[in-house]
């Protein structure tokens, strides 16, 4: 799976206005239910669920990074958004240290392979160092894009 089949470039958002974590989960659902089209209820439900499942274990992975993620019935298909906070902000890592970089995953309620899938692949795709330090200092959320959309090109190559 290629992560650019589920994230569009509109819903990469650098540097996110939220300074907490519950604040920067819900920014990103904001900018995701308005890419995919949610109604205000639909928008709701899915932050009720991704904070739900946020409350039940940090998705806090470390090396900065949390991928929250929730299933919910207005989510047709699976989809991304990807932030990057404008500072580290207090996430229950794993490692204990504080997330730059946040990738949300939202998902119908019927779907789990795909789900798994990206989960999988978003982890791949950043536990290669250089990686992940290259998308740290990405200066806008079209460079952001970029970068992930280089390394889907790489994997497709291997």
């Amino acid at each position: 799976m290629r992560l650019t089949d589920i994230l569009q470039s509109d819903c990469v958002k650098a540097p996110l206005a939220a300074t907490d974590k519950q604040g920067a989960i819900h920014e990103l659902v904001d900018v995701l239910a308005a890419s995919i089209g949610l109604d205000d209820a639909q928008r709701e439900d899915l932050k009720h669920a991704v904070w739900q499942r946020e409350m039940t274990r940090t998705t806090g992975i470390g090396h900065g990074i949390g991928i929250p993620h929730g299933k919910a019935k207005g989510v047709s298909k699976l989809a991304m958004a990807v932030g990057k906070t404008a500072q580290p902000i207090e996430f229950g890592a794993i490692d204990r240290k504080p997330v730059e970089l946040i990738f949300l995953l939202a998902s119908p309620v019927d779907q789990t392979g795909p789900h798994i899938q990206a989960l999988a692949g978003i982890s791949r795709m950043l536990t290669d160092a250089e990686f992940r330090n290259a998308i740290m200092q990405a200066a806008s959320a079209q460079e952001v894009f970029n970068l992930i959309e280089q390394h889907d090109a790489r994997q497709a190559a291997v």
